[in-house]
């Protein structure tokens, strides 16, 4: 055991000793020892803080709500969403007026994304007649960046979420607003109903009296029909005192013998009236007998004067008992008349009274007692004051049916018309907006979506591996008199061939291994060759210029270029320094050109950067050419740079 640990510090003194002899192995060993730490520097760095950067990460930002009047408010929900974002600042948006515009930027590259909001966002999103009726599209290329589209995803939810909550704040706010004039009008149908219980108490108390007056109407009443039963016998007695009447009257027999007499005394009338007509007819004679004899007597001259007196006072007497006969006649005539109409009243009167006795007897039987008509009149007495009592009930009734009636009005009054309900139905009001994601340069999956960024990375290792292969300062002697172009280009001839097979599988390993859908194959293998030779020129380039430390520096410079071009995160995301470096290093227009080959993005153009790729190899490949440091050596003395 003690051998084996003297073996063991043998061996390490000796390496020990070669590093101290040799200051540039030293130096080696101090830089390996730092490569782990300045690679996990530049990734850490480049993904340390992403959220402080992201107002770097441009959005289109396209309003084109026309808003809407709902409930007599005026609501514009695409100016708030604009407002509330450039609020946050959680990016950096760019105003767009036109939709298309905004679709060509993001497919270009210029924008990360974009967000589109209809001008029906607020007519259909403010009802919430169904969810999701209000439409916001975020328009992203997952072919441009993944990442970025990703983003543009998880973008899309908050915002949906965000929008949908402030929403429903509104209209909240305006349920509470609602409510606030529903407990007014709560207070206003309390009051309500405290008029509306006094004017019941009131009710009460009136309906009360008026029960009571009933009951003294009742009591009344019975006394009343005791009264009237008490006059009914009274009239029974009135009946008796009729009976008595009747007995005392004039018999038929003497009513009749009245009537016998007038129409006796009618008869004699009419007698006494024909006596007189001949009474009337002789005194007529005798005045005429009179008047000749006076005439003779007048005319005579035998007859003594005295006679002659005599006749003349004869004629004259005659004349007046004449007279006194006419008289007489008309006094008559009106006696007979009188008697007539006696007689006619006397039959009147007989009838009559046979017809009143009739009655009297009728009435006998009905008439009360004095006593009895009393009760009657104190029962007609109770009935009236209870009839009074039963008015004043009636009349506080009155009163406070109006309080009860008022108060039914103000409760009526109080109440609203309609109930204000929210329209729309329960899921459309709780996510009344829906994100639509508008994809453009589709990938198929997150493993295709981060291929352009692998692809380059692997290009470039394999680049490096290449060039491990050879001696890139070791050059046969006999070349030692070559154009320099023709030493380098011979030199790297094995390494161009290595990365042309590398492109080339990897290529076949990407399209039928991985089954990746490539948009232009030709494209496709076209960026795999000029990349891998452009990436072999300049790791050739700093080997030839630094020697094997060229060859970690191109390791390390991978790691700067994987997180200066998006292969972790967006650029914009990384912080200054790898945005602003990004543009010139060529694996970032790599990554451009293989995401425009494989899915079609930037609508398609790899040419471009792809050229820009070229160049930077080629004018690699012209500084390599013009390091002189060459080491010619014996064919026989060059041995290759891998063991076994």
């Amino acid at each position: 055991m003690r051998n084996f640990a003297n073996q063991v510090r043998y061996v390490a003194r000796h390496e020990v000793q070669i590093l101290l002899r040799y200051p540039k192995m030293l130096l080696a060993v101090v830089v390996v020892a730092l490569l782990p730490s300045v690679y996990a520097a530049i990734y850490l760095t480049s993904v340390w803080d992403p959220g402080s950067h992201s107002q770097a990460l441009t959005v289109a930002l396209v309003n084109l709500d026309e808003g809407v009047q709902y409930r007599d408010h005026v609501f514009n929900v695409g100016s708030q969403v604009v407002f509330n974002l450039n609020r946050s600042a959680r990016f950096g948006y760019v105003q767009y007026d036109d939709s298309e515009q905004a679709r060509q930027d993001v497919r270009m590259g210029k924008r990360a994304f974009a967000l589109i909001i209809p001008k029906d966002f607020s007519s259909n999103a403010i009802p919430g007649a169904q969810p999701g009726g209000g439409k916001l599209v975020v328009y992203a290329s997952e072919g441009n960046n993944f990442q970025t589209a990703a983003l543009a995803k998880q973008f899309a939810n908050e915002l949906g979420h965000e929008v949908n909550e402030s929403l429903n704040e509104r209209r909240w706010s305006m349920v509470l607003t609602d409510a606030a004039g529903s407990q007014r009008s709560v207070d206003a149908l309390r009051a309500g109903v405290a008029s509306l219980r006094s004017g019941a108490e009131e009710l009460h108390t009136g309906t009360t009296k008026a029960a009571n007056a009933g009951r003294a109407l009742s009591s009344g009443s019975v006394k009343l029909q005791t009264g009237v039963g008490q006059a009914t016998d009274g009239f029974k007695q009135l009946g008796n005192g009729l009976r008595t009447l009747d007995s005392k009257r004039a018999p038929n027999s003497e009513l009749n013998r009245l009537n016998a007499g007038a129409a006796a005394l009618v008869s004699g009338h009419t007698d006494l009236i024909k006596g007189m007509d001949e009474l009337q007819a002789g005194s007529r004679k005798l005045l005429e007998g009179a008047t000749g004899f006076k005439a003779e007597a007048d005319d005579s001259l035998l007859l003594p004067g005295r006679v002659k007196d005599g006749v003349g006072q004869l004629a004259g007497g005659i004349n007046q008992l004449d007279d006194a006969l006419h008289i007489a006649a008309d006094g008559q005539k009106k006696l007979a008349d009188g008697a007539t109409r006696l007689s006619a009243g006397v039959n009147t009167l007989t009838s009559g009274m046979r017809t009143m006795n009739g009655a009297v007897r009728q009435a006998v039987s009905k008439l009360p007692e004095d006593s009895q008509l009393d009760e009657l009149a104190s029962g007609s007495t109770q009935l009236s004051h209870g009839a009074g009592e039963l008015a004043d009930g009636l009349q506080k009734l009155k009163a406070g049916s109006q309080s009860l009636s008022a108060g039914l009005d103000l409760l009526a009054n109080s109440l609203p018309a309609s109930i204000d309900t929210p329209e729309g139905s329960p899921e459309g009001l709780a996510n009344s907006v829906k994100p639509i994601m508008e994809i453009d340069a589709v990938v198929g999956n997150s493993g295709s979506g981060f291929a352009p960024n692998v692809i380059p990375a692997a290009l470039w290792l394999g680049a490096g591996v290449a060039a491990f292969l050879i001696h890139l300062r070791v050059l046969p002697r006999h070349a030692k008199r070559f154009s320099s172009p023709a030493k380098l280009l011979g030199k790297i001839t094995v390494p161009v061939i290595v990365v042309a097979l590398q492109a080339a599988l990897l290529g076949a390993m990407v399209t039928w291994g991985l089954k990746v859908p490539v948009h232009d194959a030709a494209a496709f293998a076209t960026c795999l060759g000029v990349a891998g030779m452009a990436f072999l020129m300049i790791v050739l380039f700093l080997s030839r210029a630094m020697g094997d430390a060229g060859k970690v520096f191109a390791m390390v410079f991978l790691a700067v270029q994987l997180s200066a071009s998006g292969g972790v995160l967006p650029v914009e995301l990384s912080g200054g320094l790898y945005e602003a470096i990004s543009p010139w290093m060529p694996m970032t227009w790599t990554v451009r050109a293989v995401r425009a080959a494989m899915f079609g993005a930037y609508g398609g153009e790899w040419i471009q950067p792809l050229t820009l790729v070229a160049a930077a190899g080629a004018v690699a490949l012209m500084l390599a050419t013009l390091v002189k440091r060459w080491r010619y050596l014996p064919p026989s003395q060059m041995q290759p740079t891998v063991g076994f």
